[in-house]
């Protein structure tokens, strides 16, 4: 019993000096950046001397870049564009474009409804829900656009443009037409680039000619 009593002192005191109200100190912490992890930017300059050996020179400090290396795909994504910018007044990569093709197959019923709501939200308020050049911007001449945006339909340019050079244009613009890599993936761009081949084959394809018989019963287009 005496021994019993003992031990339940001992218990009570190690709870009470443990629960002390003026205890505040946090002890010692083995890896404090995992504890108090540093809010960093993902393509921020980092201070090569506190979070990596790797350096570059710019500026006259020493910086580490955390841009991912050129090439990398993003999980889920297609397969990158390997063909950059051209300069000004250049068109090498422009017309090496043309080699490049499709990497996605053909577009499903799902995708294409997908494809169809990007186009619309992108690319028609100038090319028109029909790609007809007459989105909003322009409007029959009534828009704040001067001159009407290309037809994808008929444009002889647009109509023949093989798949790699549309998917640069709408990658880095073309003319007045601006860049869509921040709005669109890589994938959503090859997406469209199918849709508008679609809608230029289905306005393309004539329907076929109707057999009829007129009233003496001769066959008649």
């Amino acid at each position: 019993m005496k021994k019993i009593a003992i031990i339940t002192v001992v218990i009570c005191a190690a709870a009470v000096t443990g629960c002390r109200f003026n205890n505040r100190s946090e002890g010692y912490n083995y890896m404090p950046d995992m504890a108090y992890s540093r809010a960093v930017e993902t393509y921020a300059d980092l201070d090569s001397s506190r979070f990596t050996s790797d350096t570059a020179q710019a500026g006259g400090k020493i910086y580490y870049d955390r841009t991912p290396v050129p090439g990398t795909i993003a999980r889920g994504e297609v397969s990158s564009f390997h063909l950059p910018m051209d300069k000004m007044g250049d068109s090498t990569n422009y017309v090496a474009s043309k080699a490049i093709p499709n990497p996605l197959p053909a577009l499903s019923a799902v995708d294409y409804l997908e494809a169809a709501r990007l186009y619309l939200v992108n690319c028609a308020i100038c090319h028109g829900d029909k790609l007809d050049g007459n989105g909003p911007l322009f409007d029959g001449g009534n828009g704040p656009f001067a001159a009407a945006p290309k037809n994808l339909i008929t444009d002889p340019v647009v109509a023949n443009m093989p798949d790699g050079q549309m998917f640069y244009s709408i990658t880095y613009g073309k003319n007045a037409m601006g860049s869509y890599a921040s709005q669109l993936s890589t994938k959503q761009r090859w997406m469209i680039v199918h849709y508008i081949n679609e809608k230029q084959a289905n306005a393309n394809t004539k329907p076929a000619a109707t057999t009829v018989a007129d009233s003496t019963g001769n066959a008649k287009k």
